[in-house]
Order: C-alpha cells, then sequence, then structure tokens
C-alpha cells in the first residue's frame, strides 16, 4: 500500500468555504490539500442564486460579512476572474406596513457595520424603480450590495488555490476519518490516502455527519432552494432584490436572463434533488405580482440543491469542542455564497496563527451541546448534487392555478 499524503492541512469539501479556506492555506505556503466528492463548486456553491448582500443578515455575521464585502471587491485579483460580479445593489421590497417597520427596524439596529442602507416609501421606491409592482408599499436599499455567478465563481476559488499550491483533488469521495491521537487519517474510496494534523469540515449539508463521528451532534436539516430562469428579456432590472418576510428573490443579469427563487423544492435520493411544480408556481405567482414585466416570460430551467440549516439559522463555523486540530465550516442555511470566502479566511487563520482576526464565538458548535467524548466510525461525506430540468414553464399573468 502507498504512503498517505502528507499534508498541513486537509480540506473535505470543495464549495466556496473549503476552496476559499484552501486558497488562504495556500497563499501562506502551507500544504492543503482540497477534497470534492464531486466536482468543484459543481452543487450548493454553484447553483444558488448568486446574491452578494449583506443586507438581511443576522447582525451577529455583519463583521464577517463586512469583511467578505472586501474579498469581493478584489475578486479578480484573488481568483484570476470577476466571476460576473457587480455591485449592482440590494433591494429589499416590503409587501405591508409591517414589513416596511421591520426593515426601518433593521436600518436603525444595523448602523455602525457600514451598509448605509437607505429607506425608500413608496413614492420613493416608484420614482427609483418604476418596475416594482403595486404590492410593494416600500423598501430599503444597499447600494454596493449585489450579485454574481456561482457557477464560475465557486470553481474559480478551488483553481486559485490550486495556482497556489494547494492539491486538488475531484471525486474523491470520502470513506474513512479517524484519528490516531497525533493526526487524521482520511482514505477516499479510490484509495487514496492522507494524513493532516489539520481537518477542515466543509461538506456542506453533511457535514453534520463528521462532526457526530466526533462527539459534537448537531440538529441540522437540509433544504432544497427552488430555482428558475427566465429567457432574455429586455433589461428592465438593475438590482438585486429580494423580499422582507422571504418568498421570492430576482435579479436580472446582462444577457436579459432573470434568475429567480424562492421556496422549497424536494430530494430525489440523499445526494440530489428538484424544485418540484408547487414550489415553482409559487415563484411564478410571487413574480408577477413584484415584477410585472415579467408577465408572459418562459422559464426555461429550473433546478434545485442542497443546503445545510440548523435551527437558529446560524452557522457553525470555527473549532470543534471535542478533538483538536478538527475545524468547522457548515451550515449556512443557503446565506452561504456572500460570506464564504471570510469564512473560509477565518478558518485558516485558525491554522496559521491560533485564532480569527474576527470573533466567531456565535458560531461555536458548543451552542447545541455539552462536550462530549468523540465516537470514531467510518464516515462517508458527500456534498450537494443538485439536478435542473429544462421545461419551458410560463410565467403567469396572474396568479397561478393548480
Amino acid at each position: 500500500m502507498s504512503l498517505p499524503i502528507e499534508v498541513d492541512a486537509l480540506v473535505i469539501g470543495g464549495g466556496i468555504v473549503g476552496a476559499s479556506a484552501a486558497l488562504f492555506l495556500a497563499r501562506t505556503g502551507k500544504r492543503v490539500a482540497l477534497l470534492e466528492r464531486d466536482f468543484f463548486g459543481s452543487h450548493s456553491s454553484g447553483v444558488n442564486y448568486g446574491g452578494v448582500r449583506r443586507q438581511g443578515r443576522p447582525l451577529s455575521q455583519l463583521p464577517l460579512s463586512q469583511r467578505a464585502h472586501a474579498i469581493w471587491g478584489d475578486l479578480h485579483n484573488l481568483i484570476g476572474i470577476d466571476g460576473e460580479y457587480l455591485r449592482s445593489g440590494h433591494l429589499k421590497l416590503a409587501r405591508s406596513d409591517k414589513d416596511m417597520a421591520a426593515l426601518v427596524a433593521y436600518e436603525q439596529a444595523s448602523r455602525g457595520f457600514g451598509l448605509d442602507l437607505q429607506l425608500l416609501d413608496r413614492a420613493q421606491l416608484r420614482a427609483r424603480f418604476p418596475w416594482a409592482g403595486d404590492v410593494a408599499v416600500g423598501a430599503s436599499l444597499c447600494a454596493d450590495d449585489g450579485h454574481a455567478n456561482p457557477r464560475v465563481v465557486s470553481p474559480a476559488f478551488a483553481f486559485a488555490a490550486g495556482r497556489a499550491g494547494a492539491q486538488l483533488f475531484e471525486q474523491a469521495h470520502v470513506t474513512e476519518v479517524a484519528h490516531d491521537g497525533n493526526a487524521f487519517s482520511v482514505t477516499t474510496a479510490g484509495g487514496q490516502r492522507f494524513r493532516s494534523p489539520w481537518l477542515l469540515n466543509c461538506a456542506g449539508a453533511w457535514a453534520a455527519q463528521l462532526a457526530e463521528q466526533f462527539g459534537e451532534p448537531v440538529p441540522m436539516r437540509s433544504g432544497h432552494p427552488a430555482m428558475l430562469v427566465t429567457e432574455p428579456l429586455p433589461l428592465f432590472m438593475d438590482v438585486s432584490t429580494g423580499v422582507e418576510g422571504g418568498g421570492i428573490y430576482a435579479r436580472q443579469v446582462a444577457r436579459g436572463n432573470c434568475v429567480l427563487g424562492g421556496g422549497q423544492g424536494f430530494p430525489v435520493d440523499p445526494t440530489r434533488a428538484r424544485p418540484g411544480q408547487a414550489a415553482i408556481l409559487e415563484i411564478l405567482r410571487n413574480a408577477v405580482e413584484l415584477y410585472p414585466a415579467l408577465a408572459g416570460a418562459q422559464a426555461i430551467r429550473t433546478w434545485s440543491g442542497t443546503e445545510g440549516y440548523l435551527p437558529d439559522r446560524e452557522p457553525v463555523l470555527g473549532e470543534s469542542s471535542t478533538q483538536p486540530g478538527l475545524l468547522h465550516g457548515f451550515g449556512f442555511a443557503g446565506s452561504g455564497f456572500q460570506i464564504g470566502p471570510a469564512a473560509g479566511e477565518a478558518l485558516a487563520q485558525i491554522v496559521c496563527s491560533g485564532s480569527p482576526q474576527i470573533a466567531l464565538d456565535a458560531f461555536s458548535i458548543k451552542r447545541f451541546h455539552a462536550v462530549s467524548q468523540p465516537t470514531l466510525q467510518p464516515m462517508h461525506s458527500a456534498t450537494a448534487v443538485p439536478t435542473g430540468t429544462d421545461n419551458v414553464i410560463p410565467l403567469l399573468r396572474g396568479r397561478s392555478q393548480p
């Protein structure tokens, strides 16, 4: 049997968090290996909506989100492409006076974090964004937020890590993880073996399996955001949008296609998901109410993926409470694309200097349980594997019908 590959840090999960961690580690000269079950950025990190927003996040995430905002601003220098990243602004719409009051409260609570939110009443909203539907009574604008193309950005982080010296392994399904008191040993289905004093658990919705192996079970559930994209349309919307209280989010790209999401799909099997008819019809119903210009447009593709959600909708990020050398970065509840590079950087800082520059106490895995002793068992890692369908669906001119 061949000798294991010895590295300073081993990252399981090639999404944007894991790939970012590998990139920042490699840039410091660390020997790092990045393992992805399928292809880098081809799943959850690569099929999300593409929103790059700070607005609407819990206040506890804003310091990390602000750091990510700075990283995104230097994206081309960091990963070699612009990723279609555009600081278009993020407009959060209110559909009721209660929703507008919530936007006002958030603007007040988030002052001092640098978001510079602009509150717009109904008249101001119509004057600046005349395409907004009559159902919108006002909005909050974060002018420097925006969007990017996750299909190109997420794998680009991994490839940039490779150029910086990281060893990249795609189609490397991890089948066994153990710790012998000195280092972690990891084996893949293909027979590759690795050994490292640091292990970064960035396996997305499946990361809880590895955490539980080391005595840190977490109540994480899987979610399957439903997404669709329309045919190219005349340009009418120049900001990324969301809605207070959820339900739908939408943006239009330079080619004219509108990307929309909202609601939940369903799993096909443990590694695949689809949006489902009910979720797509709900997106379409909300779309024409909020964005009348979409009436009659064709949805040319639908898809879903798998995300990990914890009860407080906060991620687990930082050191294990039971196993020295084990770091966690998962559970971003569908909002990991923007904050992912800063999360990866924070994990790399723990490896390199012992602590992150931004406090991660709010995201500690300790919040879910008392420290317990690990029970080591073979584990099977996975990463999100969404599916797409090329259905052509008309956006309804009114409310959806069964």
